[in-house]
């Protein structure tokens, strides 16, 4: 079956959420989730680096294969993954100090983010075409920047309410991590 690439953006946002579905990029999940103000520019530089990241892999997949040096894939994903965040990096800190201050380690670590190795790995392993792949790595980035701000979210408003000495810190963010997981566990039949 030839899915269209809509069906694929929908299924990478809400059906196979890298995060919530996959569990793929957890460390900035639970690490910048803290606060909106972190969380959605995080979101949007991880999705910024995934689309570049899945565009430069599609076409290094193309190369690669045409050379017969598959075996290259996987080193040459994470080049280019890593040219991409020193990218980022730089316009952040050159266009917004406080933001690059922010989001601190968290930015530089996109580098070993699972997820955004997982979208090049998962489209060349599935043989998306270049419109499919655009639509993969959006739909991925938009689904790791909505889970980011649905956590920021819950947790900003927990930090007003009044929660058990036990659960607070780590323990209330798995929890709500795991709920937020079983939520979205209810959009996996979205695809068909």
């Amino acid at each position: 079956m030839h899915e269209t690439a809509f069906q694929i953006f929908v299924n990478a946002l809400l059906a196979n959420n890298l995060v919530l579905a996959m569990f793929l990029g957890l460390c900035p999940f639970l690490g910048v989730s803290g606060r909106l103000e972190t969380a959605f520019p995080m979101g949007m530089a991880t999705t910024f680096v995934m689309l570049v990241a899945s565009l430069c892999a599609y076409g290094l997949n193309l190369l690669l294969g045409h050379f017969h040096l598959e075996f290259l894939r996987l080193i040459s994903y994470i080049v280019i993954i890593a040219s991409a965040v020193q990218l980022v990096e730089m316009v952040l800190k050159k266009y917004s100090p406080s933001l690059f201050r922010a989001l601190g380690i968290y930015l530089p670590l996109i580098t070993t983010n699972c997820a955004v190795l997982g979208i090049a790995l998962f489209q060349t392993s599935r043989e998306y075409d270049f419109v499919q792949s655009l639509a993969f790595s959006t739909g991925g980035g938009a689904g790791f920047t909505l889970a980011l701000v649905l956590m920021a979210s819950v947790r900003e408003r927990l930090q007003l309410s009044s929660v058990p000495d036990l659960v607070q810190g780590t323990a209330l963010s798995l929890m709500l991590a795991g709920i937020l997981s079983l939520s979205f566990m209810g959009f996996a039949g979205l695809g068909g």
